[in-house]
């Protein structure tokens, strides 16, 4: 009895529906295609502090543990991009070590378009391509041709959460949404208020902050609706809570 309450307290937290769920985007997660890659920062840093998505210095901190890159145009895609997971790998140079290397697009290098597809590494993440001891050897390289391919997003021991700007106020709610489980990025958000049953669409302002500009006060809690490039939606319900306040960070409470 104990056990299927506490299922249904997290079911009224977060459910997650499938029906609109793109399956050729799920097949395509486990296809290897070619890219180029290079690395910025410090050797063993994160790239930058935040970057172009709004993350700021959690890129450093567990989960995501500096093992960051910033997109090409068609990884960034104008932010919506912003959380997706990819392996990498190299095989071209002696230093590669063949092996995938986890990373997440955490922000964005507009003038890598030599390549159609190209990941502009943290420090930390191209050296991790390569063979123990030789990371300083592969990152001397600079550039690399390698491969990669799209992987659901797996934060374990982490929950959602839902940074709100340091701008918002009772009429103007920016978010900034991060660790998002399975497509990891987000084409699009929708708010619910209070008790409504309506659900009122979100503009992405940048990155991974999507914005609500109301003409009337906004009434709390809020309620979420993340979809994700797949067509998968994420329901968090109460994901704000009364009495928020600008700069906070909440979380969903639910562990993936």
């Amino acid at each position: 009895m104990v056990y299927f309450i506490i299922n249904l307290v997290i079911l009224s937290v977060l459910s997650i529906s499938c029906s609109s769920f793109n399956v050729s985007k799920l097949k395509s997660f486990n296809r290897w295609s070619p890219a180029g890659a290079t690395w910025y920062g410090p050797p063993s840093g994160a790239g930058s502090d935040g970057g172009a998505c709004g993350y700021r210095n959690t890129v450093e901190q567990p989960p995501f543990s500096s093992f960051v890159s910033a997109g090409g145009p068609s990884l960034f895609k104008s932010g919506k991009g912003c959380g997706a997971c990819y392996e990498v790998k190299c095989t071209t140079n002696a230093a590669c070590s063949r092996n995938p290397v986890r990373v997440v697009i955490t922000d964005e290098c507009p003038e890598c378009v030599k390549e159609s597809t190209h990941f502009d590494l943290s420090g930390t993440a191209f050296g991790a391509m390569a063979v123990s001891g030789k990371a300083n050897q592969l990152r001397a390289a600079g550039v690399l041709q390698i491969q990669y391919r799209r992987v659901p997003c797996r934060y374990r021991g982490n929950t959602m959460t839902f940074r709100v700007d340091s701008g918002a106020n009772p009429f103007y709610l920016a978010v900034v949404i991060e660790y998002e489980p399975g497509d990891g990025d987000i084409v699009a958000v929708q708010l619910k208020q209070g008790n409504s049953r309506a659900w009122t669409n979100m503009q992405q302002s940048w990155g991974a902050v999507w914005k609500l500009n109301s003409g009337s006060g906004l009434i709390a809690p809020f309620s979420l609706k993340l979809t994700g490039d797949s067509g998968k939606t994420i329901v968090v319900n109460n994901a704000i809570p009364v009495g928020w306040k600008p700069g906070r960070t909440y979380r969903s409470g639910y562990k993936f």
